[in-house]
């Protein structure tokens, strides 16, 4: 039997309304993550690791960072039809914009007609994970069924955070029911702590998925949303199944970071991802070499870690520093540098993510902090230390006292 024809889709088009300010300018999946990667990246990767080589990149809001990466970055060779194409908003169904993911696929179906792939696997673009799709695409061929959703194992406790799968008693492997963040949630038959948790990555049969979004379309009251409007229509027509992620075998993965899956869909979530990555064994390993992420490689020289005009050493500790950094007997601990950052003599970075060509001067301090791009901390101003004082200057300050200073502002 001649092997399926696979077409990946990444939804890359929402607004990212919960990351602001670091959205303030740019598309969330293209906000800047672990020093040299964009979000988008590990969806890209994981989906290039697991052999397709035929994607699309739908984006709308703030997109020219993210278009822009996506055409720099993920080249594919079209000499055996490879290709990453990134697909702004098209308006041919008339003068509108997505009005949500589902909608988005329906008027992008051009993109499948055109490509007439026999199963399309769509996935989001701001989760840090690892996953071999291939497996789930066997998984879903062997199921016979027109949908299948990703899944991944959380606590209980958590149910009232995520979309939560229930299963068919006699058929662990076909949903039953769908219920977005219920506060009820039955923990599973093999594992009573624990609930399925959609991940928001799907395959779905290339027919099946053009028919559900066309019924979709129609639909008066629907948010045309692939995981509250699109999977219940199939899981109701008894035709969606699942996939746990406690199935899928990543190469290069361990115990550890096996099952790593986060949605960084907010500040917190976004901080708490970076930590995951900076300890001695991290929780996320980004030294996978067998499961790469890939992104742009940039042009600039080593990190670099002088002594100060004083003599005095500098200190790195559990920390990420990307290229073109230079820290000049400053102290960083729990953190990541983006690219181009100088950290100068007696600074002090702590629990803190800082992107590209920052300037922290000296004797400032920055602690559990966010600085996006172009900050300049001026020498002996603060961050994260006085709430108060960060709110007065128009920084952003989350309600678990994390500090975040937008694109290009100064900090005095």
């Amino acid at each position: 039997m001649a092997a399926k024809k696979v077409f990946g889709i990444v939804l890359a088009g929402g607004e990212g309304k919960r990351l602001m300010p670091l959205t303030a300018d740019r598309a969330k999946p293209a906000v800047p993550f672990a020093g040299g990667y964009r979000l988008i990246d590990f969806a890209l990767s994981n989906l290039i690791n697991s052999g397709l080589r035929q994607l699309v990149v739908l984006t709308q809001y703030k997109s020219h960072s993210l278009d822009r990466h996506v055409s720099q970055t993920w080249r594919l060779s079209g000499l055996l039809g490879s290709y990453v194409a990134s697909v702004p908003a098209q308006q041919r169904l008339g003068k509108r914009w997505f009005s949500g993911s589902a909608d988005a696929i329906f008027q992008s179906l051009n993109l499948i007609r055109d490509e007439k792939p026999d199963i399309v696997v769509v996935v989001g673009a701001d989760h840090v994970y690892r996953m071999d799709f291939s497996q789930m695409i066997d998984a879903h061929i062997a199921s016979g069924l027109p949908a299948t959703v990703a899944a991944i194992r959380q606590p209980l406790a958590l149910s009232d955070q995520f979309g939560v799968i229930e299963v068919d008693p006699e058929n662990p492997e076909l949903i039953s029911a769908f219920r977005e963040k219920p506060k009820d949630a039955v923990g599973l038959a093999d594992s009573p702590g624990e609930f399925l948790a959609s991940m928001g990555n799907y395959v779905f049969d290339a027919d099946a998925l053009m028919a559900a979004v066309e019924r979709d379309s129609e639909l008066a009251g629907s948010s045309h949303d692939m995981g509250g409007d699109l999977i219940p229509d199939f899981v109701a027509r008894g035709e969606a199944g699942v996939y746990d992620l406690i199935k899928n075998d990543v190469p290069g993965s361990t115990e550890r970071d096996r099952f790593y899956w986060r949605d960084v869909g907010t500040i917190d979530s976004f901080l708490d991802a970076h930590m995951d990555l900076v300890s001695a064994l991290p929780v996320f390993n980004l030294y996978n070499r067998d499961w790469p992420i890939f992104s742009q490689q940039l042009n600039a020289p080593p990190a670099k870690f002088v002594r100060d005009e004083k003599n005095a050493i500098g200190t790195i500790i559990d920390s990420i520093v990307s290229l073109g950094c230079v820290v000049s007997g400053g102290h960083i601990e729990r953190s990541v540098l983006g690219p181009w950052t100088s950290v100068e003599s007696g600074a002090k970075v702590v629990d803190s993510v800082v992107f590209d060509r920052v300037t922290v001067g000296a004797g400032a301090i920055v602690q559990r902090a966010i600085l996006d791009k172009d900050v300049v901390v001026e020498a002996g101003a603060t961050v994260g230390v006085d709430h108060d004082a960060d709110r007065a200057r128009g920084f952003t300050v989350t309600e678990s006292g994390i500090t975040v200073v937008g694109k290009g502002l100064p900090v005095s």
